[in-house]
């Protein structure tokens, strides 16, 4: 039976065996060792924003917020060596959801999608924008294939209020108990919210309390490693050099959490990177983050443009804590993945 992978959020191979994680929802490669991917891809690697990472057998998957044209959909981009990749979909386009227009808003947007895979079957998770005045919602959608199309379940599974803003999602299978942990909030109140979700992954079981870390704003992510969990999240604002990834470590996925401090922040000309996901590479278990950057900038913002989408190293220290990601590429010549 072939063995399944999760990572960033959750993994695996294609004919999914069992499940259990090591770094999102699933397991993560078996290496006794990680050893070196080789030379990286080149960054950034396409327009985007919020990338969420799947690897599937020897496949890296990328879900991202798309900046480049239509906004009210999300595309998944697959790539076997991270350097060029081929594009999917729309894999959900909000004109087929029919509760999003219920707000009467002119428009909307698709924000940070996470996807998780479970009992044969792909769960899309999305934040639908704007905020205000309508309240923040949160919608998830099911594929029978990593590339969709994604059907949605036909209600939002979390709806803001005043004090909360429901963005942002991030599911993870605890490799423990076998339970799913939906990880929501963030920006306007900057509060973090952790719900355990029904087994059939569409409805909340139930809400559990927990401290929002120091500096969070928002798009948590967790991960597992060594008998750590790992809750990673951004500060600042978006548009912004303050934007940046921070973490905090805990016994459990519910905390408490002990911080750690900024492993990822702004650097001479690459501006607010944040808004991670982690994941194993697939052959050689190497841990490596994907992110969204503003590239060739100056000064502390407000940035205009499009985000850009790169992946770098991640090393931890014999201790298990995360040593800062040093950022890394050139402007590219043209875009490499496959309309």
């Amino acid at each position: 039976m072939m063995r399944t992978v999760i990572c960033l959020g959750l993994v695996m191979m294609l004919q999914y065996p069992g499940q259990g994680s090591e770094t999102g929802s699933l397991r993560a490669p078996e290496v006794t060792e990680t050893r070196s991917a080789g030379r990286l891809p080149r960054n950034p690697l396409f327009p985007g924003a919020d990338p969420h990472a799947v690897v599937v057998g020897d496949a890296v998957w990328i879900y991202p917020t798309w900046s480049d044209g239509a906004l009210d959909r999300f595309y998944a981009f697959v790539s076997t060596n991270l350097h060029h990749w081929q594009r999917h979909g729309p894999i959900l386009r909000f004109d087929e959801v029919r509760w999003i227009g219920d707000d009467g808003a002119p428009r909307h947007y698709a924000w940070a999608p996470c996807v998780v895979h479970h009992e044969g079957r792909w769960f899309l998770y999305y934040s639908v924008g704007p905020q205000n005045p309508t309240p923040s919602r949160i919608g998830v959608a099911v594929a029978d294939r990593p590339e969709g199309p994604f059907r949605d379940s036909g209600r939002p599974l979390l709806i803001g209020d005043a004090t909360f803003e429901a963005i942002d999602p991030m599911v993870f299978r605890d490799p423990r108990s076998g339970r799913f942990f939906l990880y929501a909030g963030g920006s306007a109140g900057a509060r973090l919210r952790v719900f355990e979700l029904q087994p059939d992954l569409v409805s909340l079981a139930r809400e559990i309390p927990v401290a929002t870390p120091p500096r969070f704003t928002e798009g948590a992510f967790m991960h597992f490693w060594r008998g750590k969990y790992y809750l990673s999240y951004s500060h600042g604002s978006f548009r912004h050099a303050s934007y940046s990834v921070h973490y905090a470590t805990g016994d459990s996925p519910t905390g408490p959490w002990q911080y750690q401090g900024a492993i990822l922040t702004s650097d001479a000309t690459r501006k607010g990177p944040g808004h991670h996901a982690f994941f194993q590479h697939p052959r050689t278990g190497e841990w490596l983050i994907v992110y969204h950057r503003w590239e060739n900038q100056m000064g502390d913002g407000p940035y205009r443009g499009s985000r850009q989408i790169c992946i770098d190293r991640v090393e931890f220290e014999p201790d298990g804590r995360i040593r800062p990601v040093v950022m890394t590429g050139e402007e590219p010549t043209s875009r490499r993945f496959a309309p």
